[in-house]
């Protein structure tokens, strides 16, 4: 099943991506984006909407919250996004990827290409 992972931005300011349900104004399954500083840059962390009490990532949101809809959400952070939600690894193919990494959190290292996106 292919799901519509979409990046939201709410009214109360935090930055939200998760599966969007244009028919019942619903983004299921939500995580909160964190930027987090780091020796190499700035690096994205994905939580729980609801950490730390709620540690998997489940629940919906009514649309109504969403100030704002990013047009475009980079491929690696819907990837690490349904990794975290899912607890697979996905593989982008060929031995050389991350195999039985159980991440729950993506990483990325430069913060200015997603905010061009």
């Amino acid at each position: 099943m292919a799901y519509n992972v979409k990046l939201f931005k709410m009214v109360n300011g935090d930055m939200v991506i998760g599966k969007w349900d244009a028919e019942k104004n619903l983004i299921t399954d939500p995580a909160v984006l964190q930027t987090v500083p780091a020796e190499q840059g700035v690096q994205m962390m994905i939580l729980p909407f609801g950490y730390p009490f709620d540690n998997e990532i489940e629940g919906e949101i009514d649309g109504k919250h969403i100030m704002y809809e990013y047009k475009n959400c980079p491929e690696d952070v819907s990837t690490k996004y349904l990794e975290a939600a899912s607890k697979l690894t996905l593989s982008s193919g060929g031995l050389g990827g991350n195999l039985g990494g159980g991440m729950r959190g993506g990483n990325v290292s430069n913060i200015s290409e997603l905010l061009k996106k």
